[in-house]
């Protein structure tokens, strides 16, 4: 690793959280709170819980926003993007992203076919899988957005370096 070039790399990145909707994704039991007990595994509350529509809703939502604010804090807007890699959640999430942000579809990046939701994995194995199939090239604009519990947002915005 090394230093890149100025104008090269991470440009701009949002980190977000909103506590309220932490009762729609979390994991019930197995933190410091809640320590794992027998009990609460015959609950199954150190699995995953989901309320579906809330969390569908919110995806939705901040996926576009997320990516509209952290490409407008650069002077950008979504025409300057080469590629969208985003969480590989479901279809239809990333199909509201490409009608929300007007792109065509061929400029997001979905792998969730052949490996379903991955979850705090999808962008990483897709951003490799991206780059191994030559979607991605040398000073490509280069946008990764994604969610989860809590709930939760990033995105960020490259300049591919390599």
């Amino acid at each position: 690793m090394a230093p890149v070039e100025p104008g090269m790399g991470l440009l701009a990145f949002e980190l977000g959280s909103d506590g309220s909707g932490g009762p729609s994704l979390n994991i019930p039991a197995g933190g410091s709170r809640t320590p794992v007990t027998h009990a609460n595994l015959d609950a199954h509350a150190n699995k995953i819980f989901m309320e579906g529509r809330e969390v569908f809703k919110f995806a939705v939502k901040i996926q576009g926003e997320a990516t509209e604010r952290v490409l407008a804090s650069l002077g950008m807007t979504p025409a300057d993007v080469d590629l969208v890699v985003p969480h590989q959640a479901n279809m239809r999430i990333i199909d509201s992203a490409v009608n929300r942000l007007g792109l065509p579809p061929e400029k997001f990046f979905v792998n969730l076919d052949r490996y379903g939701n991955t979850s705090a994995a999808s962008i990483p194995l897709a951003l490799d899988e991206a780059i191994q199939a030559g979607k991605i090239k040398r000073g490509d604009i280069v946008v990764t957005v994604g969610f989860g519990a809590g709930l939760t947002w990033a995105a960020g915005v490259m300049k591919w370096v390599y």
